[in-house]
């Protein structure tokens, strides 16, 4: 099937007219038409048009979905709780740093095109990633790589009669020297061999950074800057199955990062030979359970099972069809009519909930790893400013935002609350250590991090934009609302916060701010580029289960945080953390990070979203994980309506015996080692 404007209008009257067939009819089991296809195709709407099908230039999580099908990687987010589950890795050996790792590949892996995957394959993919000219934007997401946001970020090393500087030789401390893990190679060794100093490639900003450090200066000194290339970067094929990935320092969660659409393997093969075309229907080469069929933009992205695909034996659909269908109306119509079975996260409106809740064979609103912000651009005036950016963040009232969405609660700090349990009471502990050294009650506390629109004038005004009283209300007239706006992404949902947001601020600080929608490619890109004044709408779903998916996105120079945000005292912060390998200590120092970049106030945080979605109950292998992705060769067309799906408020904790298979068979290779 093929949806175009047309044929949208033309079917959601069509639909309507047959709402009110049903409607005389009586009530139903079921939210509209209900019959598995006939050809074992899913049909999903999942979200706006693909950036790219690149898998190392996007960032979005309506492309996430469909690299899930396309391509894949060392590992796949399990179904269910988005945990590492083995992909082309069938097993891995983490070092006793939790800072190597070494991965042990399936022989039988096979591109779309039957050339074999080997490891050299993913040495390639990760250096692609990494090179300054991909211009990747998640590229901060495996910074902790070794040297690969040197790489990244073109900066250089410093070598001095043969040998290259390192911390060790500033600071005058002995040389730390990792503890070999894995077969001994001169690669291995060199990345071993302490932390070699990288300088701005730039030479005016060098001699910038040179200058405030004698002792650098003294080392520089007759040296020569060699830039930092691909071949630095801590990756490296042991053997044709074989990968070593070595790291900066330890990071306890990276083996689920490495699910994520940047790690994802891409072909050297069609991009050499095809440069930025390669991804064009007619040239692109993929790996995943799916290959590409047919994409007409704006229309429909199918995909059909890969006979190639390593695991080919055990992917159940016969192919996908992807919508990019972004108003939440016609998405439901579009359900209702039986003319999709699934959808994304967050597409039943707040209006249709109270009609669409009853029918809890499909309903799916559970936990998610997901929140909800506006980053202020803090690079540009007046939100440069941290007066201004406390006063709009006290300005708005959460519980109030969560009441009028129905499906979101609030969101106080960077991390959601609920998904990770021991790092919330890690949370509330460093909290309360703060309150108690303030001497402020709980009250009070609640208050300084809540909505205090008292408090919110009062620091607008001493920004130098006084909030004066004006008849039943406030009025800001020196706040420039001429250059000022909040920049979103179509979607109705998106409009109906700004709209209230928008609202809160006008009541509570006398300021009406501008709204601008754009499409989501335009607007990702003029939020990633700062290319904004005021605010923009964040969303931002975990890419794996740890609170650092969330406290990473302001960590370094170049990140995803959207607001220009940059504190190495922060980052600093998260580093102390990842080093430590106690889990509770480490996540007392996480809490401590998060407490200091909330003070920072580089966001207006707004709710922390549930799952909101619907799926057909023949709809199978397919869960309200805390990221709504989906591994699709999980996913099947059960035709047996006595197995299907009913009150999927156990669908989590209930059991599969298809998938408890697959899952066991993939995972057993891991467990033996």
């Amino acid at each position: 099937m093929k949806l175009n404007n047309r044929s949208v209008v033309g079917f959601t009257a069509l639909v309507i007219g047959s709402f009110l067939i049903q409607a005389c009819g009586g009530a139903s089991q079921y939210f509209g038409k209900t019959e598995t296809p006939r050809d074992n195709i899913l049909r999903y709407v999942s979200g706006s048009e693909p950036e790219s099908l690149d898998p190392h230039v996007s960032s979005g999580q309506p492309e996430a979905r469909i690299y899930m099908a396309l391509f894949d990687g060392l590992v796949e987010y399990g179904p269910k709780d988005l945990q590492p589950i083995p992909a082309i890795a069938k097993s891995w050996e983490t070092g006793p740093g939790v800072d190597t790792f070494i991965f042990h590949l399936r022989d039988n892996a096979r591109w779309s095109d039957g050339k074999p995957i080997t490891a050299e394959d993913f040495v390639y993919s990760l250096r692609r990633g990494f090179a300054p000219e991909t211009l990747s934007r998640t590229a901060s997401l495996g910074y902790f790589v070794k040297y690969a946001e040197a790489y990244n970020s073109g900066r250089v090393f410093v070598r001095k009669n043969g040998r290259y500087i390192t911390g060790s030789d500033l600071d005058g401390t002995p040389k730390k020297q990792r503890a070999a893990f894995g077969p001994d190679t001169e690669f291995d060794r060199s990345l071993r061999d302490g932390e070699r100093i990288t300088l701005d490639a730039d030479p005016k900003k060098r001699e910038k950074e040179i200058e405030t450090d004698p002792k650098l200066r003294a080392a520089a000194e007759g040296a020569e800057f060699v830039p930092v290339s691909e071949n630095d970067i801590g990756v490296e094929a042991i053997d044709a199955y074989t990968l070593r990935i070595s790291l900066r320092q330890p990071a306890p969660f990276f083996v689920g990062l490495l699910a994520h659409q940047f790690f994802r393997l891409v072909p050297r093969h069609a991009i050499e030979r095809y440069g930025k075309q390669w991804t064009r229907p007619e040239n692109i080469v993929t790996c995943g359970a799916f290959k590409m069929q047919r994409y007409v933009p704006y229309n429909v992205l199918a995909v059909t099972r890969d006979p190639m695909y390593w695991d080919a034996a055990n992917v159940h659909l016969d192919g996908i069809e992807f919508y990019p269908v972004e108003e939440l109306s016609t998405i439901m119509n579009l359900y209702k009519g039986g003319q999709i079975d699934a959808m994304l996260n967050h597409s039943v409106p707040s209006s249709w909930i109270g009609d669409v809740r009853q029918y809890k064979d499909e309903y799916l609103n559970f936990a998610e790893a997901a929140t909800a912000y506006y980053s202020m651009n803090m690079t540009k005036p007046p939100f440069n400013d941290i007066r201004v950016r406390r006063a709009f963040q006290l300005a708005v009232d959460r519980k109030a935002l969560s009441d009028f969405r129905k499906v979101t609660k609030p969101l106080n700090d960077i991390t959601p609350d609920g998904i990770f349990p021991d790092y919330d009471r890690a949370r509330a502990a460093v909290a309360d250590a703060s309150r108690a050294k303030a001497g402020l009650s709980v009250e009070e506390w609640d208050r300084k991090h809540g909505v205090d629109p008292e408090a919110a004038r009062r620091s607008l005004t001493e920004a130098g934009f006084p909030v004066i009283a004006e008849g039943n209300g406030f009025a800001c007239p020196t706040f420039p609302t001429d250059t000022v706006s909040l920049t979103f992404n179509t979607n109705e949902n998106n409009r109906a916060v700004a709209e209230f947001v928008q609202a809160q601020w006008k009541k509570n600080l006398g300021v009406t701010i501008p709204l601008k929608s754009q499409e989501f490619k335009t607007f990702l890109k003029d939020r990633n580029e700062l290319n904004y004044v005021g605010f923009a709408q964040s969303l931002w779903s975990g890419d794996y289960m740890d609170p650092f998916t969330f406290l990473g996105l302001h960590y370094a120079k170049q990140n995803d945080g959207g607001s220009g945000f940059y504190d190495p005292k922060y980052d600093k912060l998260l580093d102390d953390a990842n080093n430590e390998l106690d889990p509770q200590k480490r996540y007392e120092l996480l809490a401590r990070a998060e407490a200091y970049v909330m003070d920072q106030l580089p966001v207006v945080t707004l709710t922390v979203n549930a799952t909101n979605w619907l799926k057909k109950p023949y709809v199978k292998g397919m869960y309200p994980n805390p990221g709504t992705l989906h591994a699709w060769k999980f996913v099947y067309i059960e035709t047996d309506r006595s197995r299907w799906d009913r009150d999927v408020e156990g669908i989590m904790t209930g059991s599969d015996a298809r998938v408890d298979q697959q899952l066991a068979e993939l995972t057993s290779s891991q467990r033996g080692q």
